[in-house]
């Protein structure tokens, strides 16, 4: 996302833009790509998040609850770790989405000029949601469904204040239609593609939830869905109810789709859902901290969340387990949380980068890994078939005809073959390498391509 996100555009071929602006105007305002740099924006939008599951908590129960709620937030790698500090389009989205669903539990009991801010304000907080993210359509329908099973609040569709919400998202999300509609709606083919397929899976759907409960924590997930499906079976107050009813549709839609999908289904997809649901387990938490020892239990996640982020940020730092990983696994996981730094200091010391340098990988997450190593001052292409956003960020007919330095993580026998379909003729160079403390994590072949093909 930083590496083909330098270049700002209304739209984006895998999100739209959110996450994308953060991270470039992160690095501008600084004037670096440094990591600290390009996720503060996600660290400090997790925080906000924070402060929304704790009003939310206070809202629907109690203070008490409220904390119970946060902590249990924190200590859910899903949320705590990934949402709250990478370089996500989920940062954004939950912060946005528990913003929509703060204004809505004020904006349903509201009446007069009172009900129509917190409407409106549900509008624009639902519009910055689908914003950062497609999938905010599914809590959006949570919402309208909830609107419609509840006798309380279902003369609010005979209102205008939820249009008024509607018309006001829409409003927020117009641009990415702007940006699809004048690039062959290739972002929403993308994402609906990954709902396509052709066989039929039963089973599926368990593997989905049984890998969202492994990243939310299976500990948490389960008393989770107990007080989910109690909740939706009308268990509860109409608050509790309603976030249940936001909570259901990213469950339940990814679940059912990984059915048939020809494609794997991602286990932080429905993290939105799970998102709505911590203020309920909050209030479950509370009202059994003292018999059930539940205390112990998130004081024990926490700790387990802080030794596994120890071992994995002195692992990047010192490398003290050496090859030990590679020795255990197909490949040493080290290099992918590993900035490529090594790569642009061999490359500078034998004079391949001089001003103007393009590069280019043959893969898409290659060239996000190697483009974000080379720094800004060096244009990244991805000659590919699938080249996601290096494909608009600098399409390649910017760069027929001209020389390139290629990058590639395939063996040399095979790399030359690949860049001999992309190049008019291609000279192969001393190789580099993703090193840590002398230790090669990757071997990098290094080719120098002349005459760049529009189409291999």
């Amino acid at each position: 996302m930083v590496t083909a996100g330098r270049e700002l555009s209304l739209g984006y071929f895998d999100h739209p833009p959110a996450s994308w602006w953060l991270s470039s105007g992160a690095a501008r305002a600084f004037g670096t790509e440094a990591p600290w740099a390009v996720r503060l924006p996600f660290i400090l939008l997790f925080a906000i998040s924070q402060g929304l599951v704790w009003q939310i908590g206070c809202l629907i129960s109690d203070r008490r609850a409220a904390f119970w709620a946060v902590a249990a937030l924190n200590v859910s790698p899903v949320f705590g770790i990934t949402t709250g500090s990478w370089v996500l389009p989920d940062g954004p989205l939950d912060a946005a989405l528990l913003g929509a669903a703060l204004c809505l539990l004020h904006a349903l009991p509201s009446t007069g000029r009172k009900a129509l801010v917190w409407w409106a304000a549900t509008g624009l907080c639902a519009g910055l949601a689908l914003f950062a993210k497609y999938s905010a359509v599914l809590t959006i329908g949570g919402a309208c469904l909830y609107l419609l099973s509840s006798r309380a609040h279902r003369h609010w569709l005979a209102r205008p204040e939820p249009y008024v919400a509607g018309i006001l998202a829409l409003a927020v999300f117009f641009p990415v239609l702007i940006w699809n509609a004048s690039h062959g709606w290739a972002s929403f083919a993308f994402q609906a593609d990954r709902a396509a397929g052709i066989r039929f899976r039963p089973l599926m759907p368990l593997q989905t939830l049984a890998g969202e409960a492994l990243f939310v924590l299976p500990w948490i997930w389960v008393p989770m869905m107990i007080v989910f499906v109690r909740t939706l079976r009308r268990n509860g107050t109409w608050s509790e109810r309603m976030l249940a009813w936001l909570a259901a549709p990213p469950i339940l839609v990814f679940a059912l789709i990984s059915a048939w999908s020809s494609q794997r289904i991602l286990y932080h997809w429905a993290a939105p859902g799970y998102l709505m649901l911590f203020p309920l387990l909050g209030a479950a938490i509370s009202e059994r901290l003292d018999r059930a020892g539940i205390r112990r239990l998130l004081a024990g996640s926490a700790a387990l969340v802080l030794a596994s982020v120890t071992v994995v940020a002195t692992q990047i730092q010192f490398d003290w387990l050496g090859g030990k990983l590679a020795a255990a696994m197909r490949t040493d996981p080290t290099a992918e949380g590993l900035d490529w730094t090594s790569i642009r200091d061999d490359l500078l010391a034998r004079g391949l980068l001089p001003p103007g340098t393009v590069a280019a990988a043959f893969n898409w997450r290659d060239a996000g890994k190697i483009g974000h190593a080379l720094g800004p001052d060096v244009t990244m292409l991805c000659p590919s078939t699938d080249s996601r956003q290096f494909g608009f960020a600098n399409p390649l007919r910017n760069f027929t005809g001209k020389d390139v330095l290629l990058l590639s993580l395939i063996p040399p026998e095979r790399a030359i073959i690949e860049a001999q379909r992309w190049f008019r003729s291609v000279e192969i160079l001393p190789g580099t390498s993703v090193r840590l403390n002398g230790r090669i994590l990757r071997a990098v072949t290094v080719m120098q391509g002349q005459g760049l093909l529009l189409r291999p």
